[in-house]
């Protein structure tokens, strides 16, 4: 069994989708997660607390790069600019390994009650990173709390479309444009 190659992480989650998308996920152990991706036990207990977490690898570093993009984008930015800015920094790290997993990560995730808690979750810890950027950059709490959510939504619809584009399509313009459509739905809400 190969310990300390790079990539421990990655190969994890891949070995999980695999393993999920072969058997189901209540049938996959840490065990056999940890065999196929060629690392020990422990070396899985380093990266994940449980099995579950490994569909939400990506949740910290997507928070961080929306957060990074809200704060960067410029002082005159309105608050949806800069969920704007925070998607697009986010959007430009999707790459090909995301749209290969994703709808395998998908199905896991929609066969499962308790993952889909789990991506319910991620999604509040994704706008609560918005949301947060936004107080910083001084926006009042209803109005950043209202931009990050529409921030979630767009990413996810943005997302959804991406993964039925052409396969060197880019995901930042299909972000970017479902916040511009919710940003004119949510004016016929007046």
């Amino acid at each position: 069994m190969a310990r300390w190659e790079p990539g421990a992480r990655e190969r994890l989650v891949i070995a999980a989708v695999d393993l999920f998308t072969e058997q189901g996920y209540d049938a996959t152990t840490v065990t056999q997660i940890a065999e196929r991706a060629g690392v020990t036990k422990s070396t899985f207990f380093r990266h994940f607390p449980d099995k579950r977490e490994l569909l939400a690898a990506g949740q910290e570093t997507l928070s961080r790069l929306l957060a990074e993009g809200i704060s960067e984008a410029p002082d005159s930015a309105t608050p949806l600019e800069a969920v704007g800015a925070g998607l697009e920094r986010a959007s430009n790290a999707m790459g090909p390994m995301n749209r290969e997993l994703a709808p395998r990560i998908k199905a896991a995730i929609d066969a499962n009650s308790e993952l889909q808690q789990r991506d319910a979750l991620k999604n509040v810890g994704l706008a609560a990173a918005m949301t947060d950027a936004l107080r910083t950059r001084g926006v009042p709490d209803a109005t950043a709390r209202l931009a990050s959510e529409l921030g979630v939504l767009a990413f996810k619809q943005g997302y959804a479309q991406w993964l039925q584009a052409r396969e060197d399509a880019a995901l930042a313009p299909y972000t970017l444009a479902a916040l511009e459509d919710l940003r004119a739905a949510s004016r016929s809400l007046t």
